[in-house]
């Protein structure tokens, strides 16, 4: 099979984060174990979802990770004009949901599985898939737990995320979480006896603006991202029940994506001595009030540098004299800061393609990743 085959075949399984992965890892494991590969699946509590992590070559040594993910991102309420979970080709464009981000990735690791298989390895190849990616990286850790405990890990690590075959060094961390405030409902006629806990999220929401806005102005910048400092963002929120009565509960969904040199720890704690000074002046009416953030999900920043092997590795499988950073995040800050594997970001298509609707991947980029892991296996087999 080719990588378009692969590609066809991964497509196929409805793969959305909400949705188990189960049917995809036991066909990938169907291709992996006739190739000589020793594979390892690690299922989720309720056993219905499941990572995947491969081993090509000898086993006393670590060798290079490709790493991808196999969920995708839902189609509901998007306007596609193609099937999205069947592989429609159109001169370069290869339409479908996860085409580019990222089984397009995905389908060219079973390509050099295959062709790893048929050399003999000096170093081992290692193919690592996880599930909800998408969701916060949330699946890759019970992955990084058992390789933690592993004899040997990874030497280095590529994650296949599009970045258009370009080495991308670093991406940003990510902090999501909620805030929940509490005041003291009222009759609207009479407000100001009343605590409103929208006022309150309200004054939250200053509070990280005016942070939001000392770190745009500070310093602390990194110009390899679009968006060089740490931002700061409220998604969602909601509260009160009725017009005529002052709303006594609030939430709100909010984010921080860091870059390396700020601690999203220490801005938390900027918003808890804000959350602090707004529940010390509402509890002069409403002693009960107060507000709580909860932290849902975390995951750190990848920062590896420049003259690290990694890189120079990398960019001498692509040809690229250049390396970027990139706005989303991945796993690799994990596997980088819980493993100390040397990690770096390069994979096929465009960002600006994915999670859209009529996704694509172009038949040039899809070559252009088959050619880039067949000089790894290359590689491979003279050891590195």
């Amino acid at each position: 099979m080719t990588t378009q085959d692969y590609l066809e075949k991964l497509i196929a399984f409805d793969t959305t984060s909400a949705l188990s992965n189960i049917a995809l890892i036991d066909w990938v494991e169907g291709i992996l174990v006739p190739l000589g590969a020793d594979v390892q699946i690690i299922r989720n509590a309720d056993g219905s979802k499941a990572n995947i992590f491969a081993t090509i070559g000898p086993a006393d040594r670590p060798g290079v990770m490709l790493s991808g993910h196999t969920d995708v991102v839902p189609v509901a309420g998007q306007n596609w004009s193609r099937p999205a979970f069947e592989m429609t080709r159109l001169g370069d464009n290869l339409y479908g949901r996860g085409t580019t981000d990222m089984k397009g990735f995905v389908a060219a690791m079973l390509t050099a599985a295959h062709q790893a298989s048929k050399q003999p390895l000096d170093t081992p190849l290692h193919l690592a898939l996880s599930y909800d990616e998408e969701i916060g990286c949330m699946g890759v850790r019970s992955l990084i737990d058992m390789l933690a405990l592993a004899q040997q890990r990874p030497k280095m690590c590529i994650v296949g995320e599009p970045t258009g075959l370009t080495v991308a060094t670093g991406h940003k961390g990510k902090c999501a979480a909620r805030a929940h405030f509490n005041g003291l409902a009222g009759h609207s006629a009479l407000a100001p006896f009343a605590i409103n806990a929208v006022y309150m999220a309200s004054d939250f929401i200053t509070a990280l603006r005016n942070i939001q806005e000392e770190l745009q102005n500070g310093s602390m910048q990194d110009h390899g991202y679009d968006v060089p400092y740490t931002t700061l963002h409220v998604g969602r929120i909601e509260g009160g029940g009725a017009l005529n009565i002052v709303p006594q509960n609030c939430w709100l969904d909010f984010e921080i994506r860091n870059i390396s040199q700020d601690n999203p720890v220490e801005i938390l704690e900027r918003l808890q001595a804000s959350c602090d000074e707004i529940v010390t002046e509402a509890q002069k009416i409403a002693p009960d009030a107060a507000i709580e953030i909860n932290v849902s999900n975390t995951y750190p920043g990848l920062d590896t540098p420049e003259t690290s092997q990694v890189v120079a590795f990398v960019k001498s499988l692509t040809g690229a004299n250049s390396t970027r950073k990139v706005a989303f995040g991945t796993e690799g800050g994990l596997f980088d800061q819980r493993l100390g594997v040397p990690t770096v970001v390069c994979g096929p298509g465009d960002m600006a393609q994915g999670h859209k609707a009529d996704e694509f991947i172009t038949r040039t980029q899809l070559d252009l990743c088959d050619e880039m892991l067949a000089n790894l296996v290359s590689r491979l087999v003279v050891g590195l």
